[in-house]
């Protein structure tokens, strides 16, 4: 089942958005057009799962800006 398969794979890549990413550059490079979509997905999450590297590297991640803080003056 798939999301077995996401979910095992989620250990690896505990990032929703990176496992996503990785998933689908993956599916990308490795699809053959002959075979169906969905078996090259699950392909590629059953091998982020054992921890076989499926393409080059991870997305850098950078944190999100800094929020200032809300100054709140009060009515006059």
């Amino acid at each position: 089942m798939r999301s077995q398969l996401v979910f095992d794979a989620g250990f690896k890549i505990e990032n929703r958005f990176l496992l996503a990413t990785t998933a689908m550059q993956a599916t990308r490079k490795l699809h053959i057009g002959s075979t169906r979509t969905e078996d090259t997905v699950n392909m590629v999450l059953a091998e982020v799962a054992n921890g076989t590297p499926v393409h080059g590297k991870l997305p850098e991640v950078t944190p999100p800006p800094a929020i200032d803080a809300l100054l709140i003056t009060p009515a006059a």
